[in-house]
């Protein structure tokens, strides 16, 4: 694709055209999997973290510098990803010996704690049974059967690029409604 193509492409993709968004992804997407994978080692989490920079590139599209090569701008975003993904891992490792006591009383909750996260749970799964069917359906393969991209895809009878796409796209819906209900943690 040459670069006036590929310009044109980004300005559909960042006025919201799901086609545009699509085509954008699937352009980069082995790049930037290929890329994580080195860094990481490991398919499934290269999977997460390649979906997580491309629900990145699409939150900031606007920031995109047309000066530089649109590439090198989603490779920088998935070595930051990369790089956060690496201290997140290297934290809960220290976490797990120096915080035993931490640990303990996590498990030792009061009832109204219990009761808080019980309500919690409530007005997540609530805000799930808003959504779209297919976002329904997504969410409850991936997060609540746990099932891979790939056996999603099969199941669905979808592309593994959809899949992901559609999993990106319930997630920033899902999140986005948690937040205008004013969910927190």
């Amino acid at each position: 694709m040459n670069a006036t193509d590929l310009l044109a492409l980004i300005a559909l993709a960042k006025n919201k055209n799901q086609k545009s968004q699509t085509q954008l992804i699937n352009l980069f997407w082995v790049d930037v999997f290929s890329f994580v994978l080195k860094k990481v080692q490991d398919e499934n989490i290269a999977d997460e973290i390649t979906v997580s920079v491309f629900s990145k590139v699409l939150a900031k599209l606007d920031l995109y510098d047309p000066n530089f090569q649109f590439k090198t701008w989603i490779l920088t975003i998935a070595q930051n990803t990369v790089i956060d993904y690496w201290r997140k891992k290297s934290r809960e490792n220290e976490d797990t010996t120096e915080n035993f006591e931490g640990f303990r009383n996590h498990y030792a909750r009061s009832p109204e704690e219990l009761l808080i996260s019980e309500e919690d749970q409530r007005q997540i799964l609530t805000t799930i049974e808003s959504l779209d069917t297919n976002y329904q359906e997504i969410i409850r393969l991936r997060f609540f059967e746990e099932k891979s991209i790939k056996e999603i895809a099969d199941e669905l009878n979808l592309t593994v690029a959809n899949t992901k796409v559609r999993i990106m796209r319930a997630k920033k819906v899902l999140a986005e409604l948690l937040k205008s209900n004013d969910f927190s943690d």
